[in-house]
């Protein structure tokens, strides 16, 4: 059984969504940016439930899936690194767009500073929190099965996964990305997925599912 701890449900996975999103803006303030970043397709999704005019604006997008729904929705990605490192993005911020004043629309709790990382190389980013998330409980019926492989998204999934349950010897974890991977108990089993995205993370999960004769 792979098991899917993000919203989204997808074939071949049982959905166990770790997160609820709640809103806590009413609206944005672009009085005083001429650049976008968002490190989470939710928070594209958050923005464009507050204010559609996020779209008159270029975007630097943080993660494949943010980037595919800037542009699901209508929005312009100028900037896109291949893999998200906070050196790496900061350096290319101030090569690329230290003229330009950013406002990064984030979540209430953040798993990277970009705002610290940013400070040290004198890049002032502005933010505004646009949502919070919170966990979802379960009861031990809800446990994923032994042999399982559990799909995780995001550090999120990860923290809300061991509020609910304990982990078992028998399951593999697939993770979206390296950044993932160091909120993982040193215990777990895992892998990475090639891509940061969930289509990648099951493609990842079947082929361990092959390859360890566990039941699809």
């Amino acid at each position: 059984m792979i098991y899917l701890l993000s919203p989204l449900k997808k074939e071949g996975t049982i959905s166990l969504p770790m997160i609820s999103f709640k809103l806590v803006a009413n609206n944005i303030d672009f009085s005083n940016c001429d650049l976008l970043m968002f490190t989470s397709k939710q928070a594209v999704v958050s923005s464009n439930s507050i204010d559609k005019r996020w779209k008159n604006y270029p975007s630097i997008a943080i993660g494949g899936a943010t980037k595919e729904k800037i542009e699901e929705l209508g929005g312009e990605v100028i900037y896109h690194p291949q893999k998200f490192y906070g050196e790496v993005l900061a350096n290319d911020i101030k090569e690329y767009f230290s003229d330009k004043k950013i406002l990064y629309l984030r979540p209430k709790e953040i798993s990277f500073d970009s705002r610290g990382f940013l400070k040290k190389e004198a890049i002032e980013l502005q933010e505004q929190i646009i949502y919070e998330t919170s966990c979802r409980k379960y009861t031990q019926d809800d446990k994923p099965k032994k042999n399982s492989i559990i799909i995780f998204t995001s550090p999120s999934t990860i923290k809300c996964f061991f509020k609910n349950f304990s982990w078992d010897a028998s399951y593999w974890a697939v993770l979206i990305g390296k950044a993932t991977q160091k909120h993982l108990p040193k215990e777990c089993k895992f892998e990475v997925a090639d891509e940061p995205l969930i289509n990648s993370c099951i493609k990842k999960a079947k082929e361990i599912a092959k390859n360890g004769d566990f039941s699809l």
